[in-house]
């Protein structure tokens, strides 16, 4: 998508405008024009030229947005530099109607004194109204401009409706001026007093007055709704201490390139994305995650560009610099859901494209009904100018547009990120999210989980035993183990004549001593295992841990379990999806009892097992027929699945891939910040209807009370000047109304209640395996030595990394790898592929 500037737009009548005109340019394939950032997003082949051109022509401005101008202006970019200059215009405009206010309204109501030239003398009165008027109408001229300029365009404006009714009131009341001239010229006092009352110089000047302070309080609110954007912005650092030639050197962070080594002391910021070369720190992450925990880092860490260095010194390699980093594409995130529509603005649009014609037309008939009626010039003319003045296309045109910006802003400083407008209303309305089980759901790493040794062994024991035979082992169970050990500070010597038996355990002596560590199959050639133990070990196996046995001298010392534990926030996070009426599911490729255990640790609704990388993107494609689905993952194979769903949402310490075919990105990686998303995004769309319910409920009541329609029964009748202040405050009342989101406390539950959709995920074929070809083949593998689901993810991995391997489907617990081939393989190519990963492979079928 290229963006544009786009300026001379005052309301949602422009912002159709503009659309309009570039979506007829050959080449264009969609556009979406943005009145509170006067930016426009165009997708297509069109030239840039021709763009612009066609915008010119529509009676606007353009000009392509200049990715290096945007970044080296930063902030400045988003600088409100529209109030101070309608603040300007409005003080000016208040001293020159003060005195004309004293004249027209003082003295006439209230017979207020009069300077003695002006006593008794009409004419002067007149002339003296007449002055400040035009002084005002040239203060404001913007209005006269543009309100006209777009109605010789035929795209009449709010500008169009302000301008037609000052001029109304203006002209009149000068024809009534002269036409005193005339009468008081013929001695006609009775003529002169009735011309008196004819006035509508005080009109309008402050018609143009009260739009001028609605413009001004509508700009200093959608000033506010950037905040967060021009704080992520100033967030960047200007400095950086880099070494080159051997010599330290403080450079403009601008000029850091990759590769470059960079230091950063204590309680400086850290220029740019990088790793950590030496040192260790504790590091702020709260600009770019909203987490205030400082976050620990050592050599081989990351470290991103604006976050703050607490404590350590680190000397760093640039990894990403200008607008690759963590904290430019945050921004560019951000920004383009800014630029881009939400669907629910459709509405406002359609309703803005005929909105001021319409309102022009009823103004005209309200002022030729009521000369049919009997009702002097004056009245009628009063009458249509209330309804050019008191109608708001603006409110309509920034209903949906201020709200995004505000959610966007607020989800931000949690590090919550929308990259579109689409994407922040789609989330509040999934029925289903299905959640990846591993490092989603559950850390993705092993950790040991109980420890339990058998009678007269102690626990230190068993764990100093395991950890000297493990620390040889590169097993990803095995670190786990040597985890654990490293965080008690075990300090026991290493194993002599170490073994590992491949796919089954290890084999070491210590002190003389045979040590074995293992699975039950392993363990059982050596020694025999009691009931007691082996129903110990299948409970551990049924609750999707992986236990594993270790023995001394042919004694058993106890058993080690071994799992991907869920993380801490991930029950909690899936009990206020439910608790919003949410459906949860889980998707893994583990075996189904594995499974099984931690979706019910986790309280998910249903489990999906046995699912492969592709066969991830058809479950959500048929979890799409019975609901709108968001997918949430982290990983390199969930691309696909994210990319199908509704919603996607990546974890943010997952992969890019994830993270750029995601819709929304969680920077703290927490499956909490799941509900929180989609409450902000109920938030964001609850604020978007009242502003639009507003928006319309105004209009709708406002133009017939304008244009007279209950006078004849309850006698109300609204002055322009009345009018011009209503349509003021409506723009206001709606940016104001969307800035109460920042008020919104995104992980309060208490309105989470929503009654829940009844959905049956139990007829969907997790074995979306769809068939290429006809003549593709299978071939059945056993393979021995597979423990656990990290056994069969190498060897799937392995697998499906051949050529000729569609699809690998693999089990630990039944021995076996079922792989749907594309091609023609020998068998000697499979079984090495597999062995190569120290698996043995007893059989192919």
């Amino acid at each position: 998508m290229e963006q544009y500037n786009v300026t001379g737009m005052t309301c949602a009548a422009c912002q159709a405008r503009v659309e309009k005109v570039v979506s007829k340019v050959p080449g264009v394939t969609s556009v979406s024009v943005s009145l509170l950032t006067n930016s426009m997003g165009v997708e297509g082949t069109a030239l840039s030229a021709d763009i612009v051109a066609a915008v010119e022509k529509a009676g606007y401005h353009a000009s392509v947005k200049g990715a290096e101008k945007e970044s080296s202006q930063g902030a400045e970019a988003l600088a409100d530099t529209e109030t101070p200059k309608l603040l300007k215009r409005l003080i000016i405009s208040l001293i020159f109607l003060m005195p004309l206010m004293y004249l027209s309204m003082g003295h006439m109501m209230w017979n207020w004194p009069l300077p003695g030239f002006l006593n008794n003398n009409h004419v002067g009165m007149g002339l003296a109204q007449l002055l400040f008027t035009v002084i005002i109408m040239v203060i404001n001229q913007r209005f006269f401009i543009s309100g006209f300029t777009s109605l010789i365009h035929r795209a009449p404006n709010m500008d169009t409706l302000v301008a037609m009714g000052a001029t109304a009131a203006f002209s009149y009341s000068t024809y009534a001026l002269f036409a005193m001239t005339v009468a008081q010229t013929a001695g006609n006092n009775k003529l002169v007093m009735s011309y008196m009352h004819e006035f509508y110089f005080e009109s309008a000047a402050m018609i143009l007055t009260l739009i001028t302070l609605g413009k001004t309080l509508e700009a200093y609110s959608k000033g506010k709704t950037t905040d967060a954007l021009k704080s992520l912005m100033n967030l960047a650092p200007k400095m950086a201490t880099v070494v080159r030639n051997g010599q330290e050197q403080i450079i403009s962070a601008e000029q850091v390139k990759k590769g470059d080594i960079f230091l950063v002391k204590p309680g400086e910021s850290i220029p740019v994305d990088g790793i950590v070369l030496e040192g260790n720190s504790a590091i702020d992450e709260a600009a770019l995650t909203g987490e205030s925990i400082p976050v620990d880092k050592a050599e081989g860490d990351n470290v991103s560009a604006a976050t703050i260095n607490q404590s350590g010194f680190l000397k760093c390699e640039a990894t990403r610099v200008g607008e690759d980093t963590t904290l430019s594409q945050i921004i560019k995130m951000v920004s383009d859901a800014a630029a881009t529509k939400a669907p629910i603005a459709k509405i406002a649009d359609k309703v803005s494209g005929i909105f001021v014609p319409a309102v022009i037309t009823i103004a005209v008939i309200t002022i030729i009904g009521w000369l049919l009626a009997g009702q002097t010039v004056g009245f009628a003319l009063a009458r249509g100018i209330s309804v050019l003045v008191i109608s708001c296309p603006c409110a309509l045109g920034l209903a949906t547009p201020v709200a995004i910006m505000v959610g966007n802003g607020v989800s931000a400083r949690h590090g919550i990120l929308f990259k579109t407008a689409v994407s922040l209303e789609e989330a509040g309305k999934v029925d289903i999210v299905a959640l990846d089980k591993t490092g989603t759901i559950t850390n993705g790493q092993p950790k040991v989980t109980d420890i339990l040794p058998v009678d007269g062994i102690s626990e230190q024991e068993l764990l100093e035993t395991a950890f000297s035979l493990e620390k040889k082992s590169e097993h990803p169970l095995a670190k786990a183990i040597v985890e654990y050990g490293d965080e008690k500070k075990f300090t026991v010597p290493v194993v002599e004549d170490f073994q590992a038996v491949p796919g089954n355990g290890l084999t070491g002596t210590l002190n003389n001593k045979t040590l074995i560590g293992g699975n039950l199959l392993f363990i059982e050639k050596s020694l025999s295992i009691s009931e007691k133990i082996k129903h110990s070990a299948e409970q551990l196996a049924s609750a999707g841990k992986t236990p594993l046995f270790f023995a001394k001298d042919n004694h058993l010392l106890g058993i080690i379990a071994v799992a991907d534990v869920i993380k801490e926030d991930s029950p909690q996070a899936i009990k206020e999806l439910k608790a919003m009426g949410i459906h949860v599911v889980m998707l893994t490729g583990d075996n189904e009892r594995t499974a099984r255990a931690i979706g019910e640790q986790a309280g998910v609704d249903n489990v999906i097992a046995g699912v492969l990388p592709d066969g991830k993107e058809s479950v959500i494609r048929a979890l799409g027929e019975k609901g709108k689905v968001a997918m949430v993952g982290d990983g390199i194979n969930d691309a696909p699945a994210l990319t199908r769903a509704d919603v996607g949402i990546a974890i943010g310490a997952g992969t890019d891939v994830a993270m750029d075919a995601a819709d929304v990105v969680l920077m703290k990686s927490k499956l909490a910040d799941v509900p929180t998303a989609i409450r902000l995004s109920r938030g964001v769309l609850r604020n978007i209807h009242e502003n639009l319910f507003w928006a319309f409920f105004y209009n709708t009541i406002g133009i017939p009370l304008a244009a007279g329609l209950l006078i004849p029964v309850l006698g109300w009748k609204l002055n322009p000047m009345f009018g011009a202040a209503a349509m003021s405050l409506s723009s206001f009342c709606v940016v104001t109304n969307a800035l109460r989101l920042n008020l919104l406390n995104i992980r309060s539950t208490k309105k989470d209640k929503k009654k829940k959709k009844a959905i049956d995920v139990s007829l969907i074929n997790i074995n979306n395996n769809e068939k290429k070809e006809v003549n593709e083949m299978t071939k059945t593998m056993n393979i021995k030595g597979m423990m656990c689901g990290h056994c069969e993810a190498a060897v799937k991995k392995a697998l499906e990394a051949l050529p000729e391997v569609a699809s690998a489907e693999v089990s630990h617990e039944k021995g076996t790898a079922v792989v749907t081939l594309e091609k023609e393989i020998a068998d000697d190519v499979l079984k090495k592929t597999v062995e190569d990963k120290d698996y043995e492979v007893v059989e192919i079928k």
